[in-house]
């Protein structure tokens, strides 16, 4: 997970105010300029938790996701640590995350529906990276396309190597991963986990 090259583009805008508390829970990522452990995921779910002041990091993230096909494929997990940067706990459009020791990659929260925290884009310095992740495991095109519009015109990404995140739940793989009728809707579910797979 390398940042070559992020020396020759601008710093990334992160969002002037990111509540802590308001971002915590369940966000389902519906693009990606993948890691090399997203390059073929489905149904990939991240949860953030505070956790107590006590402990040496801020936040607690649950990544799970199906390697390749969604539900049928091996269902794997990535537990994270996050620091929130800038000294106030509580509000920072800029963290730090780790998927594993000794890695810190920056976590830049560049884009925000600040008015019910919906949906999120996550950038990162060399542009290698991106995460566009929703509350619900579907998003509107027309939000998909302006927050697409938004990394190039106003992030400088290249979108080459950006993978929409197939997101196709039955109830029975709601219930298995420990989803609520909240955050995956009866009418967001598949009969099947064929009847939508291209």
């Amino acid at each position: 997970m390398g940042n070559a090259g992020s020396n020759v583009f601008p710093p990334l805008q992160n969002v002037p105010s990111c509540d802590t508390a308001r971002f915590m829970g369940t966000w389902f990522v519906i693009g990606v300029k993948p890691t090399y452990f997203e390059t073929t995921c489905s149904n990939a779910v991240e949860k953030y938790s505070l956790v107590d002041e006590k402990k040496n990091y801020d936040i607690g993230i649950d990544f799970r996701y199906n390697a390749k096909d969604p539900i049928t494929s091996k269902l794997k997990s990535l537990p994270q640590k996050g620091w929130v940067q800038g000294g106030n706990r509580a509000n920072s459009g800029l963290w730090t995350v780790s998927p594993l020791w000794p890695v810190k990659m920056p976590y830049h929260i560049i884009e925000l529906d600040e008015a019910n925290y919906d949906h999120v884009v996550i950038g990162y310095p060399s542009r290698e990276y991106c995460w566009i992740m929703s509350r619900r495991p579907k998003m509107k095109e027309s939000t998909y396309e302006s927050l697409k519009k938004k990394l190039v015109e106003k992030h400088q990404y290249d979108l080459k190597g950006l993978r929409k995140v197939p997101q196709i739940w039955t109830r029975e793989e709601r219930e298995k991963r420990g989803l609520t009728s909240e955050e995956i809707p009866d009418d967001m579910l598949s009969e099947s986990c064929s009847s939508e797979v291209k």
